[in-house]
């Protein structure tokens, strides 16, 4: 079931690394990923989630993935499941992570989560983007540096998925049209705040509980951005509790008019469903820039 090439790297990386044996006990598919391969493994060495694809598939997806991981993590203020090993091989690419037992919600658990995303929202950076470049799905996200963030998110988010769309089909000249009229608006309308660390893709399938009942944030796609695209993208596929996001304007308050500037920053992951799934996205982003 699991790629005898892994299991040999594992048992390599656990004997040299842990000074323990590893076994494989059993192995359980884990769903949730339409990407890559996703398994809980039970082995003498412990339980862990194991990733992997072919090493050609998308070249450092799981190494950026590790890194994104250990920069949440660095941050101290809420659960991520911690990277134990990553590697590529001849034929697959994986990487070994913390197994996350998930258990029953907290009180409050919204709440907890709203505050703990607004203190991880508090870790700042000089620049907007990120010092390598990630994925967001399978897409590669693209983090280059800027100093502002209206020709950070303009360049590096919305146009090159804008220039892929219409590569692909699924744009037209009419409508790139309507994004660079939307384009010459944003500095009225996207206010400037500290480039500070953002999950980036933030939705209901990329959160799970911890054992503790308290949310444990997974598969990242971050950078140093506006702290109101991890908001936007909550509300994407139905939204959190409103308890959420009262919280999290308790902890760190946002700019006012913020609700109001979500479709535009969920244009990103629109693009990104968009280029990866096909036109059923583009009446929704039709709507969002006849309104702009």
């Amino acid at each position: 079931m699991i790629p005898g090439q892994i299991l040999k790297a594992l048992s390599v990386y656990f004997g040299d690394h842990r000074q323990t044996d590893f076994n494989l006990l059993s192995a359980k598919p884990l769903g949730g990923g339409s990407i890559n391969t996703v398994f809980q493994i039970r082995t003498s060495a412990g339980t862990f989630c194991l990733k992997y694809n072919r090493s050609d598939a998308f070249p450092k997806m799981f190494e950026t993935e590790a890194r994104g991981l250990k920069l949440l993590a660095s941050a101290a203020t809420i659960r991520v499941p911690e990277p134990v090993y990553v590697d590529s091989l001849q034929d697959y690419s994986f990487v070994l992570l913390e197994y996350i037992d998930a258990a029953p919600m907290i009180k409050g658990f919204f709440g907890d989560f709203g505050r703990s995303l607004a203190r991880l929202h508090r870790s700042c950076n000089e620049l907007y983007g990120l010092d390598y470049n990630n994925y967001m799905g399978s897409l590669l996200q693209n983090n280059c540096y800027h100093s502002r963030w209206v020709e950070f998110f303009v360049e590096e988010r919305i146009d090159k998925q804008v220039k892929l769309a219409l590569k692909n089909g699924l744009l037209d000249a009419s409508t790139e049209k309507l994004f660079e009229k939307l384009y010459v608006t944003l500095d009225e309308i996207l206010p400037e705040e500290p480039p500070c660390l953002v999950h980036g893709d933030l939705w209901s399938g990329n959160f799970i509980v911890s054992e503790e009942g308290k949310a444990c944030l997974i598969d990242p796609a971050v950078y140093y951005g506006n702290r109101e695209v991890d908001l936007a993208m909550s509300t994407l596929f139905g939204g959190f509790s409103p308890e959420f996001y009262s919280s999290y304007n308790e902890e760190y308050p946002l700019t006012k008019g913020w609700k109001e500037r979500l479709e535009i920053y969920n244009l990103y992951p629109l693009l990104i469903h968009l280029n990866l799934f096909g036109n059923s996205y583009l009446g929704s982003i039709l709507s969002v820039l006849g309104r702009f």
